[in-house]
């Protein structure tokens, strides 16, 4: 819970202020290994005045489901277990209530359905790949790469498998300026494949991106001796997966 509550809060400040709650996002990985622990998105943050998750989002209403999507992929790369509460999935714009059923006419709109479809693909990845679900619990399964670029409202990270080979690099803009040019340091040689974008054109976002990944350069950065040369979505997230042999 107190994951969520500090990540809701950092989410419900318009990206201008982001910089300043920083520490909001980064805090829960200096405990996130002392239990074995579930990530909510719970029933009672989204009744009793409390708003639906997509209305706690600043800014107009591209940057609203922008906000929904970077949150949803960012808790799928956070280390620990995930738990949506019904009609998170379709993005509800009404608070939850037990006296009605939940707002599927919603999805006739584009940009709900691009929602559940997110969803649907991070439920599959989550499962589909070692590196984001074996090791939630324990170190081994995380590193920061810069958990410090807070002008820039940007997070990096490695999540790990059990076998070496199991390497996925989430990047997290909270901008919803794009961001070119953006050198990350990678602790591999390789091609990293995007293989997620929550800015894809399919999901409703701008389908800004990386053309399907990047070959890493032996070009040292944030101590690591080879690194990506980025384009970072608007209000995004962007999963890349090593792949050793190219």
């Amino acid at each position: 819970m107190g994951w969520m509550n500090d990540t809701l809060d950092y989410f419900s400040h318009d990206p201008v202020h982001r910089k300043y709650e920083h520490n909001k996002l980064t805090f829960s990985l200096l405990y996130a290994f002392t239990e074995n622990f579930l990530l909510p998105f719970s029933h009672d943050e989204v009744v009793h005045g409390k708003n639906s998750l997509l209305h706690k989002m600043p800014g107009d209403t591209w940057q609203q489901f922008a906000n929904l999507r970077l949150l949803f992929a960012y808790q799928c790369a956070h280390p620990g277990k995930k738990l949506l509460f019904m009609g998170q999935e379709i993005a509800q714009r009404r608070e939850w209530s037990e006296a009605r059923s939940l707002d599927w006419h919603l999805l006739q709109h584009d940009s709900h359905r691009g929602i559940q479809r997110l969803v649907g693909d991070l439920n599959r990845l989550y499962a589909a790949e070692p590196a984001l679900h074996q090791v939630e619990f324990d170190w081994h399964g995380f590193e920061w790469i810069d958990a410090n670029d807070a002008d820039n409202s940007v997070l990096s990270f490695i999540r790990r498998g059990k076998k070496p080979e199991d390497l996925i690099i989430a990047i997290l803009n909270a901008t919803p300026v794009v961001r070119e040019g953006y050198r990350l340091g990678v602790p591999q040689s390789g091609f990293y494949s995007e293989i997620m974008n929550t800015d894809a054109a399919h999901y409703g976002g701008s389908n800004v991106g990386n053309l399907g990944g990047q070959q890493a350069a032996d070009h040292p950065a944030q101590g690591r001796p080879q690194s990506l040369v980025l384009t970072l979505p608007p209000l995004a997230a962007v999963y890349l997966k090593w792949n050793p042999q190219s």
